[in-house]
């Protein structure tokens, strides 16, 4: 049974929420496969998604053999997209041939773009490429009226 079979659990919960809209669009698009997700199912680069405190995360991915020119992070409408600059998007070919006297080329170059999903209370603090892995900062920063409050009865 494929994802868009399944009955949409965001068709269930829009009539007892307020303001999720976008939300479970969203999240209906990836269940039904919209393009700009299709880039994302493939597993290049490997990455890892960590919490590192109460508030803060990082998206480590492994791009061995990239520089800091070789790649581009952009935030737009609670999307991150970090990709390469060079290379054709409809092809996995490798952008560097193997240098002269390669026995074996296993670290691969090539054109990859990777979508995360960001919520709306998440900032991104910076980058950084360093050993050949690039890690997102991220950190959830929590308005004064989203804070818990006791409500004083009268």
């Amino acid at each position: 049974m494929t994802f868009n079979k399944l009955p949409s659990i965001f068709k269930q919960l829009r009539p007892v929420s307020i303001g999720f809209d976008s939300l479970f669009d969203h999240f209906e698009s990836i269940l039904e496969g919209d393009d700009y997700f299709c880039t994302n199912r493939n597993n290049f680069p490997f990455y890892n998604m960590v919490k590192t405190g109460n508030s803060t995360y990082d998206i480590e991915i492994a791009l061995a053999g990239y520089d800091k020119k070789d790649i581009t992070v952009e935030y737009y409408d609670n999307l991150l997209r970090i990709s390469s600059k060079k290379g054709d998007p409809d092809t996995t070919k490798d952008l560097e041939p193997p240098k002269k006297g390669t026995i074996h080329k296993g670290i691969t170059k090539r054109y990859f773009s990777k979508v995360f999903t960001i919520a709306n209370d998440v900032e991104i603090k910076g980058a950084e490429l360093k050993n050949g892995l690039l890690k997102v900062f991220l950190e959830k920063i929590v308005p004064e009226g989203k804070k818990p409050k006791t409500i004083t009865v009268k």
